[in-house]
């Protein structure tokens, strides 16, 4: 995507934050349709070169035209900041990146369904044990097991935690791989391992339309208060 291609954007969500009705848009109470101000694409060199990757380019031509954070999808999109020479993204659940392994492919594949099947078949439950102490025991045992399975750092190298929607469930912008550009739903708090986040179509959400889709149904929800 060139250059240009987020031409008042910016405008467009300064005017839903002044509309009447725009507390209704799911998440704006926690971004209030404020954006950081745009990176200079000097400033996105520099991330992507500390990084070792290049950022899809929609996403990269909006950190430059729109912002470097704020207004979003959920509760808006991540920011990404600089503190002294190094950059990084903040937010609820930004820990969970790991900036030196963004340029490693982001796997396609999770742990394997059948594991975690029968690792919950193995979930310990309170009316299996005499005392409280004994379940409490062996439920830690089990969730470090579980979470050493689903929640391991290997699962979401190549990719960028952009933002949330509460309840520790995430959405993900992949940077390295066969999915590079795409985003990637997180609903590991349910148990379930990422999947891609599709379209109306089953069509892949890329960055572009991911956040075009939140801007649609943004307007959509503040024109239906009038």
């Amino acid at each position: 995507m060139s250059i240009g291609s987020w031409a008042g954007v910016r405008e467009q969500i300064q005017e839903l934050a002044k509309a009447p009705g725009a507390t209704a848009v799911f998440g704006s109470r926690g971004h209030g349709f404020a954006l950081e101000d745009p990176l200079g694409e000097g400033e996105v060199d520099q991330l992507e070169a500390q990084l070792g990757i290049r950022l899809p380019e929609d996403y990269r031509a909006f950190l430059i035209e729109v912002g470097a954070g704020g207004a979003g999808p959920g509760y808006g999109l991540f920011p990404v900041r600089r503190a002294g020479d190094r950059w990084s993204w903040e937010g609820d659940g930004a820990d969970l990146l790991t900036p030196g392994r963004l340029s490693e492919p982001f796997p396609v594949q999770g742990p394997d369904p059948a594991l975690l099947n029968a690792l919950q078949e193995e979930c310990p439950r309170r009316e299996d044990f005499d005392e409280a102490e004994g379940f409490g025991l062996a439920l830690g045992a089990w969730e470090r097991r579980w979470e050493a399975l689903l929640w391991s750092p290997e699962r979401t190298v190549g990719a960028v935690v952009l933002s949330h929607l509460g309840c520790a469930y995430r959405q993900w912008l992949v940077v390295s791989g066969p999915e590079r550009g795409r985003i990637w739903s997180d609903d590991r708090a349910d148990d379930r391992d990422l999947e891609p986040l599709l379209g109306a179509g089953q069509e892949p959400m890329t960055f572009t339309l991911w956040y075009r889709k939140w801007l649609a149904d943004a307007v959509r929800t503040v024109e239906g208060t009038r």
